[in-house]
């Protein structure tokens, strides 16, 4: 399968998801983006079109404990994406995982999220 045929087909199941999952003031979304570099995790209310909380391998903080985008750094963004939203005073959200397939990256992300405090 060619790399664009990945794409419309990710995209494709982004809109399914998107009718389905939206995140509300009392239960923002979380949702998960992976470039080839980096992995970018964001807390958003659509009622209010605001993000609330975002975390990424860009961080300063993450930076230097961070090589590439493989599942440990996506275990460390979830643990700080959670952090940063339970001292918001945010513990549930619902989770899109924007296309993606829930497995490595995006499941290592999820996963230390919920062991670090956020209720899916």
């Amino acid at each position: 399968m060619s790399t664009v045929d990945r794409k419309k087909e990710r995209l494709k199941r982004k809109q399914r998801i998107k009718y389905k999952i939206r995140g509300t003031s009392e239960k923002p979304r979380l949702c998960v983006y992976k470039s080839l570099n980096h992995i970018y995790a964001q807390i958003i209310d659509d009622e209010n079109g605001v993000t609330l909380v975002s975390a990424s391998t860009l961080d300063v903080d993450l930076r230097d404990k961070i090589k590439g985008s493989n599942v440990k750094s996506a275990t460390l963004v979830g643990e700080s994406i959670a952090k940063k939203a339970l001292d918001k005073g945010i513990n549930k959200v619902v989770f899109d995982r924007n296309g993606y397939i829930y497995h490595g990256k995006v499941k290592a992300l999820a996963d230390s999220a919920r062991k670090a405090g956020l209720k899916f």
